[in-house]
């Protein structure tokens, strides 16, 4: 079905490529443990789910249309990437994370994190509504639609819970912790890159 094919493909090249998700969720699981990862990869699925959700309700044909509303979802969602960004890269250069002790993030916080880090992305949203205008056609039954929106969610929670088991592997994760400062602020640079590039584009 070329249909399904085509929603895979541009599935999977759009999670693999590096961003604002992948990010967000090597930071948490670097710093603060597997769980906690894995909980920001959960937020950034469920975020996945709001876009496919809006976009089906036609929001998404709104938001193409629209260019004054498309322009302040991108920038709230720039603001917040930088923001988060700016925080990462003047974060603390020695922070100890006793795992067995706690976690300094909680899982809720994970989750929230993730998922806002999701929702905000003006990349998203371009990926979802021209995955959806582009390919589904208006003749593809909404049960199907609807499969495929939970199939984006999966890949994104498979691949950002693989990026979390990785990433929090403990010889791994004491290297990176080692080379905090450079780290955090690489991944900070990144957010704060990606923020202004979707803001001024």
């Amino acid at each position: 079905m070329p249909e399904l094919f085509a929603v895979a493909v541009i599935t999977v090249l759009a999670v693999v490529s590096p961003g604002a998700d992948f990010a967000m969720v090597v930071r948490n699981s670097c710093l603060h443990g597997r769980t906690t990862g894995l909980f920001s990869a959960a937020g950034v699925a469920a975020g996945v789910l709001v876009h496919v959700t809006y976009t089906m309700l036609g929001v998404g044909l709104l938001i193409a249309a629209n260019t004054a509303l498309f322009a302040a979802i991108k920038l709230v969602g720039a603001a917040y990437l930088v923001w988060i960004g700016l925080r990462t890269f003047f974060s603390r250069a020695e922070v100890t994370v006793d795992l067995e002790a706690g976690q300094t993030l909680s899982r809720w916080g994970a989750l929230r994190t993730g998922f806002l880090t999701n929702v905000l992305n003006p990349k998203t949203t371009l990926f979802v509504v021209s995955t959806f205008t582009q390919v589904v056609g208006p003749d593809t039954p909404r049960w199907q639609q609807g499969a495929y929106g939970l199939f984006m969610s999966l890949a994104h929670l498979v691949w950002f819970g693989l990026v979390a088991l990785l990433f929090s592997h403990s010889r791994l994760r004491a290297a990176v912790l080692r080379a905090q400062k450079a780290v955090n602020r690489a991944i900070g640079a990144t957010l704060v890159g990606l923020g202004i590039a979707l803001g001024v584009t």
